[in-house]
């Protein structure tokens, strides 16, 4: 079975209600559709459902199943803008501004959705940035408890890959945190291994990567990561880490035993941890697109629910993904 198949099967055995608040992307009313038929969640797409619905049929699909809300109609609109605004206060929201954001910003309307217990997650990103999805999660959502920042990950599954786990790797920050400092680094490899062991049910061991392998080159950019690792080992003691690893070091056995003798985790490494977002969001596009990888995301950790973000270069079929990793996600979060 592969891995977006276990996490599917995950999805199916506690069905969650993931909301898409982007019907007018074509490659989010096809994911939708597919998600039904394959009974991983309850759907709601907000949009116009007559306008939703006929796309659909343009599309050569069915929404069938599909819950479709349009936030201009929605019986629920007066009690989210109350709550929204209530929320929102101390910066200034009001009622009615309230209520004007929602009919402007449908993100917003899904994320509120999930605060009033209406839904389990949200999935958008197809056609908006990250700014606009994370945005409205931090605000109403906000960090889980004990969490010091939200953070931005790629699960990647590599075809006949003998690196990670059979193929499968978490990659982090490569959608988020521009510049993450080493105490930031160090929260979110502790946050990316947790994320990988809810999904692919396996050991993580993680890899602080660099341009330098334990010291053979001398920079500033290396000791940011360098302190990142002393930081992660004392406030994270349960987190197989290591660093500062070169990519080779981290992947292969022999050139990891050759540089980095001793390490619990140079040639084994399932997560990889960028020094900043550069090298994450080039590294995860580098391996999508030259070595055929899966890639999900960027999914989001560390805030009170799952709300996840898509790459706008995405594909249906990876949205659909998503949706399953968020549905697993939300019922992480009902534990």
């Amino acid at each position: 079975m592969s891995f977006i198949d276990g996490i599917k099967a995950k999805a199916r055995a506690n069905k969650k209600t993931i909301v898409l608040p982007e019907a007018e992307d074509e490659r989010v009313i096809r994911a939708a559709a597919e998600a039904v038929k394959e009974d991983l969640a309850n759907i709601i797409v907000l949009g116009d459902p007559a306008v939703a619905n006929a796309d659909a049929a343009k599309y050569g699909v069915s929404l069938e199943g599909v819950t479709v809300i349009n936030p201009e109609t929605s019986d629920k609109l007066d009690a989210y803008a109350t709550l929204l605004a209530k929320i929102r206060e101390k910066k200034g929201m009001t009622y009615d501004l309230a209520k004007q954001t929602l009919l402007t910003d449908k993100t917003m309307f899904a994320v509120v959705m999930v605060k009033n217990g209406d839904a389990d997650g949200v999935v958008s990103g197809a056609c908006h940035s990250t700014a606009n999805t994370l945005r409205p999660a931090l605000q109403v959502l906000r960090t889980a408890p004990g969490k010091k920042l939200a953070s931005g990950f790629f699960v990647m599954d590599v075809p006949n890959c003998k690196y990670g786990e059979n193929g499968t790797f978490v990659f982090a920050d490569c959608a988020l945190n521009q510049d993450p400092d080493p105490e930031q680094l160090a929260a979110i490899a502790a946050d990316s291994a947790e994320s990988f062991e809810a999904f692919v049910g396996a050991k993580a061991h993680v890899a602080f990567l660099s341009h330098s392998t334990k010291g053979s080159a001398k920079h500033a950019l290396v000791d940011k990561v360098v302190n990142a690792v002393n930081i992660a080992k004392t406030e994270y003691p349960n987190v197989d880490c290591d660093g500062e690893l070169q990519l080779d070091a981290a992947l292969d056995p022999e050139v990891g035993q050759r540089k980095a003798p001793g390490s619990t985790v140079a040639g084994h490494a399932n997560v990889l941890i960028f020094p900043n977002i550069d090298a994450g969001n080039i590294g995860y596009k580098l391996v999508q697109r030259l070595g055929g990888a899966e890639a999900y995301g960027p999914m989001l950790q560390g805030l009170a629910a799952p709300v996840n973000d898509l790459s706008r270069g995405c594909y249906w079929q990876d949205i659909v993904g998503v949706i399953a990793l968020t549905a697993v996600q939300a019922q992480m979060a009902h534990k």
